[in-house]
């Protein structure tokens, strides 16, 4: 993988790891992986031919969740499995490995009995991380093109008492189920969690959108993750060249014992995991957004020139930090050039504009469109996709017969890359909103309806190779664009990634966020489904790149659309001129407020569950935490009422240090309570609201020793 590099160490027969960090030794009959949090052992084909799993669980205590024995891999070439039990391996050679974010660990290269398949498995492991991150790397060593299909990364066996007392939580960790279960796109996290062992297993599978993969029970007693199989409703596949490579995406597992509930381990050791050592770009970024403005509603693509200039000034006022020109800016989709009718002057003057004004500029495109009239489409036809038919088409829409989506794997790529450099690096864009479909839409529910059919297209040989082919381009390109704009935050929307809401890690490696939904209306009704689309994603996936829209600034009791969304990203849409002095002064204090808890706890890094409140839902109370898990010096709580007859709740907060005395107050400073960690973990402090819809936001500030 791109953050991985492996040090020039080859095993000897006689020798032993001698990695820095000792999370990999190894013998003539074993590989152990150990970083004193987790401990896993790989049976090395030395006397039966066969690499397998023997051990894996927690330093301390019992596990019993797996059999004695895994088959560790599974995968296809031209339809023969390969696995780490079934097949005769030769050991060739095995080397340290590490990458970018502290892993450390072992890759293991082996040779197939029939002599066309060479595997390299690499583990890595991360300081005071229960993760085990793995891939494989395939290479042809036959002479003709092979065919790779569904890959398991991790294939374990499963002990067969473990079963009848675990609950699979899927669906981000969020939704149960009981029996066999076949994961979808929305499982870039799966939890199996044994009530009566109270112990568990995640898996954080890395693969992109549509084509990826993990089960439980569903083909025998064993766990499976990596990419869809090829009878799925959308196959993997991957042709490999002879002598050529191919490396799988990554899955992480964690496991764990001495836990009543699952979610523990969500709101702490996998958001750890993913904060510190995934390698996400919002990791990256120093300066986090906290206030986002964006024009889409009510506007459409009804704007122009002064519009925006108007729209900027009452934003400004406001507090927004990022403004966010949506669709109508354009003179056509695929040539983006700029309406001059609307923007006589063109954009760079605007985004000057709104960068006067203290702001960053941010514009929507879609990535991956054009229409029959467009310059580029008349130009080159032959760089669009194709349906089954052979007829050129819109993946995004049935109705979409005016607009063609383009094939990231033929000359577009480069074309549309060198439009969006131009509006990054030429006119100074620092916020791109990239959107509509390219490899599968949210809105076609026909399998057959998606990809590219084409034969012709020089990144794909058939349409099911096109899946993966298409979405490696897309991050290929937001790579390029951010090594030459370091600053710039890419939010890929859920079309983008091709399903409904769906968000995972293989986005958050490449891109900042992801407009996830586009909910509409100016109750308390929008508040609640902001609020519950936000719990449902996190801690599985960081809340800063859960971008939410569609409230709107001007709507009656907007401030709890803010304190919704302050759990989240907070955007804003609407109609900023309306608002009255007194509503822009309140504004600002939230925005201001917002972007002092940044600086001082960073909470635009964290979040996690309020302990005692579940799922956002009408009729019930809920809310969230920002608390600085690193350095324990505070956050934010958010609370909030949402129907029910309850005026009073007591809120406690977790992951604070017991022994530390903090204060928690108001927004306006006020102080509620002073108290240890330990009390607010094991107490709390009461919270009253009066009207059935409403909520409030707190401080928790680490309280300085006189």
């Amino acid at each position: 993988m791109k953050l991985t590099t492996c040090l020039l160490f080859f095993w000897i027969l006689t020798g032993t790891s001698v990695n820095a960090q000792h999370f990999a030794s190894w013998d003539n009959n074993e590989l152990t992986l150990n970083n004193g949090i987790v401990k896993r052992v790989i049976k090395l084909p030395a006397s039966t031919g066969r690499f397998v799993t023997t051990l894996y669980k927690p330093i301390s205590g019992k596990f019993e969740f797996f059999d004695t024995v895994s088959t560790d891999f599974q995968f296809e070439v031209n339809d023969r499995v390969y696995s780490g039990s079934k097949t005769v391996w030769q050991l060739i050679g095995i080397k340290n490995c590490s990458d970018a974010t502290s892993g450390s660990g072992a890759a293991v290269t082996l040779l197939s009995d029939d002599k066309k398949i060479e595997l390299t498995v690499q583990y890595l492991l991360y300081p005071g991380s229960a993760a085990i991150r793995k891939n494989l790397t395939v290479k042809n060593l036959s002479h003709t093109t092979v065919k790779l299909e569904s890959v398991d990364v991790e294939k374990l066996e499963l002990n067969a008492d473990g079963p009848t007392f675990s609950q699979v939580m899927h669906d981000y960790g969020r939704r149960r189920s009981l029996g066999p279960y076949d994961g979808n796109m929305q499982d870039a996290l799966i939890t199996v969690h044994n009530s009566q062992w109270e112990q568990g297993i995640v898996i954080g599978n890395e693969a992109a959108g549509v084509i990826k993969h993990t089960s439980f029970f569903w083909g025998g007693m064993d766990i499976c993750s990596g990419f869809t199989h090829k009878d799925a409703r959308y196959p993997f596949r991957k042709y490999i060249l002879p002598g050529e490579l191919f490396t799988t995406a990554q899955v992480f597992t964690m496991v764990y014992n001495n836990q009543k509930d699952a979610g523990y381990i969500l709101n702490t050791e996998v958001a750890d995991f993913v904060r510190k050592y995934l390698g996400s770009r919002l990791s990256l970024l120093k300066q986090k957004p906290t206030f986002v403005y964006n024009t889409w509603e009510p506007f459409g693509s009804n704007i122009n020139e002064k519009l925006v200039m108007e729209l900027a000034r009452a934003a400004a006022k406001a507090g927004m930090k990022e403004f966010v020109i949506d669709d109508g800016w354009q003179d056509s989709y695929g040539d983006w050039g700029i309406d001059k009718k609307k923007f006589p002057r063109g954009l760079k003057p605007v985004f000057d504009y709104i960068k006067s004004l203290g702001m960053k500029p941010g514009l929507w495109i879609s990535v991956g469109s054009a229409t029959p009239d467009s310059k580029v489409f008349k130009a080159h036809p032959e760089w669009f996709v194709k349906d089954k038919n052979g007829k050129l088409t819109s993946l995004h829409l049935d109705a979409d017969a005016d607009r063609y989506t383009a094939c990231f794997s033929t000359g577009w790529y480069g074309y549309i890359k060198g439009v969006l450099l131009k509006l990054a690096t030429d006119y100074g864009l620092e916020y791109m909103k990239l959107d509509f479909a390219v490899v599968t839409s949210p809105y076609r529910y026909d399998p057959t309806a998606s990809g590219c059919y084409a034969t012709d297209h020089p990144g794909h040989s058939d349409h099911n190779e096109s899946l993966y082919a298409n979405y490696e381009q897309v991050w290929k390109l937001f790579d390029e664009l951010h090594a030459a704009k370091p600053g710039l935050f890419i939010d890929c929307t859920f079309e983008t990634m091709g399903g409904l809401q769906l968000i995972d890690y293989a986005m958050l490696k490449h891109a900042e966020g992801n407009w996830l939904s586009n909910f509409t209306g100016h109750a308390e009704q929008i508040d609640l489904s902001i609020r519950n689309m936000a719990w449902w994603r996190s801690p599985a996936i960081p809340a800063t790149a859960l971008v939410i829209g569609n409230p709107e600034m001007q709507d009656t009791g907007w401030d709890l659309h803010i304190k919704s969304l302050a759990g989240a990203l907070p955007i804003m849409l609407g109609d900023p001129r309306k608002l009255t002095a007194a509503d822009i002064t309140k504004y600002r204090v939230f925005a201001d407020w917002l972007q002092l808890m940044d600086r001082r706890y960073q909470i635009m890094s964290f979040r996690q569950d309020l302990p005692g409140f579940g799922e956002p839902m009408e009729g019930f109370w809920d809310g969230f935490q920002r608390i600085n898990t690193q350095t324990k010096t505070g956050g934010i709580v958010g609370v909030f009422r949402q129907g029910s007859a309850e005026v009073k709740r007591m809120v406690t907060v977790f992951n604070l240090d017991p022994l530390k005395t903090y204060q928690v107050k108001k927004m306006d400073g006020t102080a509620v309570i002073t108290q240890t960690g330990r009390y607010l973990n094991d107490k709390g402090f009461e919270v009253a609201l009066d009207k059935k819809y409403d909520g409030e936001l707190f401080e928790i500030a680490e309280k300085a020793v006189n």
